[in-house]
């Protein structure tokens, strides 16, 4: 593992998110960013990838697909196998020619991803969660364009920070796109347009299931600090991926968020636990959630989440109104009123379009900002956790305001990551 050598000073979130904003100052200096005209004439879209794992690498890709004059130009990763990994994925694919990363523009540590967005009109983020919120303000200070991967926080804190980041960014007229790619589903677009038109009526209550098996656990190696460690397995620690709920299970939430018209719940209640991933190197996360969302009409949904081997998996929502039923599934869509209709399959390139519709914008000085969406919808799913973590209802207000700071107090790989107590209902507060 290469250490940062640019990060020798320890440095807390606070410290952080004033050096994102330093840094973001200083950028024009090095590049200006793309003007409206030069954009608009099909002029250079120059690409900066941070976070180089597989979904960042599958990004990259889609990005350099979404116009025919974009570069891939700059790149950033905690580990330095992995953005070299990345890389080399990349240059196998028929997009190589727009590829044009050199050595000096290849950023590793923890505060690589400033070096990226100096040289960058758009900026893809896919880093593991926690590191969001700062990346996104870094970005929007300077003046980017910007693609967040979802979840984009794994605490109140980082929710607020981001939405307060995306309001900026309307004010500078600069596209975030979110990675909560449903929204961008032509079959299921049609099918939230007609619920929206009244087609089922009012809805009245929905359910949200993500039943999936496990997935990867990389051992400890020697050598490894405990930063190192929880970098490599961040999907089981908390503080970098908000638990399972909030980094996969925010999808389906953000479907039923969607056929509300974008109206979030008044609270939840839930329980959740490790039945099967119960030893150390499952960090602190759970294996299942069982969440109750109630909005303010009255209306309910039942959200539930399971990862555990030899069980059965379905990743679906089902919508209920006074009329009649939709439900949504990649293996199969319907809506039901007075005759069933069924829809086509999830579309396969919703990873692309939401690629196409950000450099699309680009291109025609239109503006998409998903801020608002992503941000809730995030915290909806932090809200969830809090309901299954405590055992207690918690309002939509409380998890807004929650003081919870999940990170660790300084960013260097010697030093200590969050403690990692596996939450214990009734025994854990809400802060």
């Amino acid at each position: 593992m290469q250490s940062d050598s640019n990060f020798s000073k320890s440095l807390s979130r606070r410290d952080f998110l004033s050096a994102s904003s330093a840094a973001a100052v200083s950028a024009p200096l090095l590049f200006s960013g793309i003007s409206e005209s030069h954009a608009q004439e099909g002029g250079t879209l120059r690409v900066g990838l941070v976070g180089c794992g597989g979904r960042g690498t599958g990004a990259a890709a889609q990005a350099l697909n979404a116009d025919k004059n974009v570069k891939l130009v700059a790149m950033a990763d905690a580990f330095e196998d992995r953005l070299k990994g990345s890389l080399k994925t990349l240059h196998k694919q028929d997009i190589r020619e727009k590829i044009e990363v050199a050595q000096e523009n290849q950023f590793v540590g923890f505060d690589a991803y400033k070096e990226v967005i100096k040289r960058v009109d758009v900026v893809l983020l896919a880093t593991p969660p926690h590191f969001r919120p700062i990346h996104i303000k870094a970005a929007i200070d300077a003046g980017r364009h910007v693609f967040a991967e979802k979840p984009v926080a794994v605490d109140a804190p980082g929710v607020r920070a981001v939405l307060a980041a995306c309001e900026e960014a309307k004010r500078k007229k600069l596209s975030v796109v979110s990675g909560l790619c449903l929204r961008h589903s032509p079959s299921y677009r049609e099918m939230i347009r007609r619920i929206h038109k009244g087609e089922i009526g009012e809805v009245q209550s929905m359910q949200a299931n993500d039943f999936r098996g496990p997935i990867w656990v990389k051992p400890r190696q020697p050598g490894w600090s405990d930063m190192e460690y929880h970098m490599h397995n961040w999907y089981y620690f908390t503080w970098l991926s908000g638990d399972f709920n909030v980094e996969q299970h925010v999808h389906m939430l953000d479907l039923c968020s969607w056929a509300m018209k974008n109206e979030y719940p008044v609270s939840a209640v839930g329980t959740g636990g490790r039945q099967v991933r119960t030893g150390p190197e499952y960090g602190n996360i759970y294996d299942h959630h069982s969440v109750i969302y109630e909005y303010a009409n009255g209306a309910k949904l039942f959200a539930t989440c399971r990862q555990q081997a030899g069980c059965a998996s379905d990743i679906s929502a089902t919508i209920v109104g006074s009329k009649g039923t939709a439900y949504f599934s990649s293996r199969g869509s319907y809506m039901e009123t007075e005759k069933r209709e069924k829809f086509e399959g999830e579309n396969n390139e919703i990873y692309q379009i939401e690629h196409d519709e950000l450099f699309g914008g680009i291109r025609k000085n239109e503006i998409l900002n998903n801020g608002d969406y992503m941000s809730k919808s995030t915290l909806m799913a932090i809200l969830g956790r809090m309901a299954t973590y405590t055992g207690q209802k918690i309002t939509w207000e409380q998890a807004l305001n929650s003081h919870e700071d999940l990170s660790p107090s300084t960013y260097d790989w010697n030093a200590k990551p969050p403690v990692s107590e596996i939450a214990i209902p009734g025994m854990t507060k809400l802060v």
